[in-house]
């Protein structure tokens, strides 16, 4: 079992562990070591999010970095999916994104990409595991081969660019007003700039970050702003980043919400008759709604479902000739472009819809209406509520009571000490029922 990593990378309070100085310091030495492979001069891409403690982390991880004999390529606040593109770009061995994505300033995290900008395996966070518990210092280079770090000035302007070609040539968002709300996170600067170069007229929130006000009331996660924004200015569409800007929610013309799911399947559709989807269908999660599935099913296509995670999606994509996929959350993976969630990359391809068509956004996005869903976070203390046998008879009673109008799916977060109890079904009643019915038993027996 992975004690540091969870569903994506390590997270936790800052200062306190696992984020504290030493343990970035020895994730530095340790993930250095083991990508230290052949004799050439080896390099890593840092970037980071705006939160305070980014300050703390950067330089942590920069000196077990250099420590190993690893050279350091420093981005500064940049997107998630633009230190991917940049480890790829750079030819670098290891990228490093110190972000705890929608988490509140207090938390941080540490989410590390291969050379080409994936995700690093299970088997590979357990090896870098390994080499923290060990005799790390067994990895420390000789002083005259003691890496070096520098910072990348023109960082920005090369994810700028990469992002401007993943929206079609020829084609300009002018005459369209958006409403832009990133999160007083990454991409407070590049959000703005890329839609503004690509024409759109642009209304900006949550652009003006303190190092304590990242989603705080603004995001992916904190929707109502963006809405309200939109219908103040008569905006064509809302949309919400969250701290990395790995993922996005957007609202149509009437401030109303337009979650991932939707977004997924709008791309897939618009793909599939542009003649550029691949695999035949769509890869989410099995948090993704059940009305997604009969859509797709609807014109043509398939669903297939992973574990919960953006890398899961991403591997699954990889192996099986996928090139759209994502999450309910709003993490969409374009394969053509990129290799993991890139909330503007999945703006400009709904925007891309929007110009073709003509059409409103909530005509364009609103083809299919969701099953009702319920989700309960439920934080606990001490063991796995899932290794309890009164919690387990609980969910078997909900799953025999559903049958096969719906669905009931618990798991542990991966990020957090909470138990995420999700139900779906046609009766909004009955699945409100039924989760607070497990959530009673998960709150008893987790203590």
């Amino acid at each position: 079992m992975r004690k540091l990593f969870g569903t994506d990378g390590i997270r936790g309070t800052a200062n306190t562990e696992p984020m504290t100085a030493e343990i970035a310091l020895k994730v530095g030495m340790a993930a250095g070591a083991h990508f230290l492979k052949g004799d050439h001069r080896h390099k890593v891409v840092i970037g980071k999010d705006t939160r305070l403690s980014g300050y703390m982390v950067e330089p942590a991880l920069t000196a077990g970095f250099v420590a190993v004999g690893m050279d350091v390529i420093l981005v500064g606040p940049m997107p998630t999916p633009a230190v991917a593109m940049l480890t790829r770009s750079l030819r670098a061995d290891l990228g490093v994104m110190i972000s705890a994505s929608h988490n509140p300033y207090y938390d941080n995290g540490i989410k590390l990409f291969d050379h080409i900008g994936l995700k690093l395996s299970d088997e590979v966070e357990m090896e870098i595991e390994k080499r923290i518990a060990g005799e790390i210092t067994t990895t420390l280079t000789s002083p005259d081969k003691l890496g070096r770090a520098k910072r990348l000035d023109d960082a920005a302007g090369r994810y700028i660019e990469f992002v401007k070609h993943t929206f079609p040539r020829r084609k300009s968002l002018a005459g369209i007003k958006v409403v832009l709300d990133c999160a007083n996170g990454a991409a407070y600067k590049l959000g703005p700039t890329i839609l503004w170069e690509l024409g759109a007229e642009v209304i900006t929130i949550g652009v003006n970050p303190t190092g304590f006000n990242i989603n705080d009331k603004c995001g992916s996660t904190s929707p109502e702003a963006m809405c309200a924004e939109v219908i103040k200015h008569g905006a064509h569409i809302g949309i919400a980043l969250d701290g990395d800007a790995d993922r996005l929610i957007i609202c149509d013309e009437n401030g109303k919400i337009i979650d991932g799911d939707k977004l997924l399947a709008v791309i897939a559709r618009h793909q599939k008759e542009l003649g550029t989807l691949q695999g035949g269908g769509v890869v989410a999660t099995s948090m993704s709604n059940m009305a997604l599935e009969k859509y797709l099913e609807s014109i043509g296509l398939h669903l297939k479902r992973t574990a919960v995670g953006d890398r899961y999606v991403s591997k699954f994509m990889r192996e099986n000739g996928y090139n759209v996929g994502g999450e309910q959350s709003g993490h969409i993976i374009m394969r053509d472009y990129v290799t993991t969630g890139d909330g503007i990359v999945a703006a400009l391809q709904i925007l891309a819809v929007l110009i073709e068509q003509k059409k409103p956004v909530s005509e364009i996005c609103n083809i299919f209406q969701p099953f009702p869903q319920i989700l309960k976070n439920v934080r606990f203390t001490g063991k796995n509520p899932l290794e309890d046998a009164g919690v387990q008879k609980a969910i078997v009673k909900a799953e025999k009571e559903l049958g096969l109008q719906g669905r009931v799916l618990i798991r542990k977060s991966g990020t957090e000490p909470l138990l995420r109890i999700m139900i779906e079904g046609e009766n909004q009643n009955q699945i409100d029922i039924l989760a607070g019915d497990i959530a009673k038993v998960v709150e008893k027996f987790a203590v």
